[in-house]
């Protein structure tokens, strides 16, 4: 029999509301106990100083295997998952070709257990090629093991097939996760739409492209009774939308990245494609909606939206380059710097926004150091101060806006189904 005690560590359990220095029992890969007793174990972490957590979930990272593996494959994905503090990631269906079938489920699945480091979690297309015209095989997928569905990359442009989407993934008791874009909006804008974008003579994209996407679908889940989760939110609006929708009873839910709580679209004067993302970074305002929303339990996750690109292909004129920037090796110490150490949310809120709530929006049985749970573990250096430097990163991609910053909080140790690994 395999023991293994987490011993002194700060213990942080927002799904049973455990905040506490305890010792943390693990046997066989599931939890066995949280509290004082001390029993012995073939093996120990000293965990003095560290704060002890449900193990970390992105429930938004692109792996970009198959297709594009020059950029990132689900193996050297899940390495940037240990190194980022995270013991699981669910991976959106934008590949190539998508993960539109039970087969690139599957693939997906196999590939993740082949890696054996962070638990894969594959994301199904909603429909087929992610083209929006016919709706994916929604049942197979759910049996190949998909735990939810999105175009992502994409947004659902026709409402009737979202509303299809909506009513088929609520039969299998999944959410649809939605790339809230009007495309007619959006046009050929490459940066938010204001008065950076006007003075830089780039094209713009407004905000109500966002925020009238997610009104229309707060509105088809709320007539289906669906779940809907608008995927990286970034504005004002898009956060009164799904405030007023939970409001009123309808079944949303929503994340944000780090990068939109922490940069805005000055950033781009530099015409570094690095700040180069969709949705694009937002104004002053819109950065402090994104932690308001934080606050008062409108935004329910934090996620990466980890998006890697060949250095190449971002070295290219700003209207050019790809959208998307690299985040799963960051995300810990942008959430304790810009977030925690504020005073904005509790460490507590953080790692609730980590872990159990994108565990239930995606029906996981994660997020949690209950008895008898995944022995899934994340350890975490809280004051710990270390300066971003992209060429150690385990992910293939450098594309982080984050180059050269000084954060505090660095997770060191991760524990995955009962094995220990190191974050370094």
């Amino acid at each position: 029999m395999t023991t293994l005690l987490i011993k002194g560590g700060h213990v942080i359990d927002p799904a049973n509301n455990i905040d506490a220095v305890a010792n943390v029992f693990i046997s066989d890969g599931k939890i066995v106990s949280v509290g004082d007793k001390a029993p012995k174990a073939t093996e120990t972490i000293e965990a003095k100083g560290l704060v002890v957590c449900p193990g970390l979930i992105d429930m938004h990272v692109h792996l970009r295997e198959p297709g594009k593996e020059e950029e990132e494959t689900i193996a050297s994905g899940s390495a940037a998952a240990i190194a980022g503090g995270f013991t699981s990631v669910a991976a959106m269906p934008n590949t190539e070709p998508a993960c539109d079938s039970e087969a690139q489920v599957e693939f997906t699945i196999l590939q993740g257990r082949r890696a054996a480091l962070a638990n894969v979690f594959p994301i199904g297309a909603v429909s087929k090629g992610r083209k929006g015209e016919e709706l994916a095989e929604i049942g197979q997928m759910v049996r190949g093991g998909a735990v939810a569905f999105s175009d992502d990359g994409a947004p659902v442009h026709n409402a009737a097939l979202m509303r299809l989407a909506l009513q088929y993934a609520a039969m299998f008791d999944r959410c649809v996760i939605q790339h809230s874009e009007d495309p007619n909006l959006f046009g050929c804008g490459c940066m938010h739409e204001g008065r950076v974008s006007m003075e830089l003579g780039l094209e713009g994209i407004p905000a109500a492209a966002e925020e009238s996407m997610i009104a229309r679908d707060v509105i088809l889940a709320k007539s289906t009774g669906g779940h809907l989760h608008a995927a990286h939110i970034s504005t004002r609006g898009s956060a009164a939308q799904v405030r007023a929708g939970k409001a009123s009873g309808v079944r949303v839910t929503a994340e944000v990245t780090p990068h939109h709580f922490t940069l805005t679209d000055d950033r781009v004067r530099s015409y570094d494609p690095v700040y180069k993302m969709n949705p694009p970074l937002r104004e002053g305002p819109d950065v402090q909606a994104m932690i308001e929303a934080l606050r008062d339990g409108t935004i329910d996750v934090i996620a990466s939206d980890h998006a890697p690109h060949a250095t190449e292909e971002k070295e290219l004129e700003f209207g050019e380059a790809p959208f998307g920037v690299i985040g799963l090796e960051t995300m810990i110490g942008l959430v304790i710097t810009f977030l925690v150490e504020p005073g904005h949310i509790t460490l507590a809120r953080a790692i609730e926004t980590m872990t159990i709530n994108p565990a239930k929006i995606l029906r996981l049985a994660k997020g949690t150091l209950s008895p008898g749970a995944d022995a899934d573990v994340t350890l975490f250096d809280p004051k710990k101060t270390w300066t971003v430097t992209a060429a150690n990163f385990k992910s293939r991609s450098r594309n982080c806006p984050f180059e050269g910053w000084k954060l505090k909080g660095r997770p060191e140790t991760v524990v995955v189904g009962g094995r220990v690994l190191s974050c370094r």
